[in-house]
């Protein structure tokens, strides 16, 4: 089992959901992306998704287009975003997930990535622009080296691309709470209760709910259907608007997820 399994099955003896926080490497500086992961640890993370730069980031709403716009101006490429998991795996071992586009996996080399991921102690993978259908050798490569492929279902999946991705996806499956782009308002109006219901169906894969959580308040509702909660865009619209208030979010979000 990996270590993103290993997490789940932990919190579900212990009757808890995932708190999964989102970083963008490189900004404001690699350093500091480390010292985020730390901090977020500290403040009760299970896992965490580390984002990699892109120039064209299509599901990513403008506070993460700005925070990779800043981390490309300084320069922060694919390999240094897997320096990076090297050095915070000196520090610690929480589950660290990557999210990245297919383009730089490409020009890296699918192999090169998944080995020198591995390698560096990544736990996971996120491609969002790369469907199932599409993902066959970096599903293979990374069953092969124990990288888990994490794939996203949204409300408007049907059963046959639920079944399509709760079979490729591998670690937990990630639930696209809305219809929208990152950074958009979260919506409760029993759509996601529904639809993870359906999942479940399929597979007894942990489910985490992403996309639209902002508040402690929203993180407490969703943590009630799904098995993880995933907050990207208001936490790096603080950690770049009041870092010095980051801390006290997380701490109020882990409160609140339970």
């Amino acid at each position: 089992m990996t270590g993103i399994g290993m997490r789940f099955r932990k919190l579900k003896k212990q009757g808890k959901k995932a708190f999964i926080p989102y970083t963008m490497a490189g900004d404001p500086s690699l350093e500091k992306t480390k010292e985020t992961v730390l901090l977020f640890e500290q403040c009760g993370a299970d896992i965490v998704e580390l984002g990699v730069p892109f120039s064209d980031p299509l599901a990513d709403g403008p506070t993460i287009q700005r925070a990779s716009e800043r981390a490309i101006r300084n320069g922060v490429t694919l390999r240094q975003v897997i320096g990076l998991v090297k050095k915070i795996r000196q520090e610690t071992r929480i589950p660290l997930v990557l999210m990245t586009y297919f383009n730089p996996v490409f020009r890296y080399g699918t192999g090169n990535f998944i080995k020198d991921s591995v390698h560096a102690g990544a736990d996971g993978v996120i491609i969002p622009d790369l469907p199932p259908e599409e993902a066959e050798d970096v599903i293979k490569l990374s069953k092969e080296a124990r990288l888990d492929t994490i794939f996203l279902l949204a409300p408007t999946s049907t059963n046959d691309r639920i079944r399509k991705v709760t079979r490729a996806s591998s670690g937990f499956i990630y639930y696209v709470s809305i219809t929208g782009i990152t950074g958009s308002g979260l919506l409760l109006d029993g759509s996601m209760e529904a639809l993870i219901s359906q999942i479940r169906k399929y597979t007894k894969k942990p489910v985490a709910a992403g996309f639209g959580i902002s508040t402690p308040e929203d993180a407490s509702a969703v943590s009630k259907i799904a098995d993880g909660v995933i907050v990207g865009s208001a936490i790096v619209r603080r950690l770049h608007a009041n870092p010095d208030g980051l801390k006290e979010y997380l701490m109020s979000l882990r409160s609140a997820i339970g």
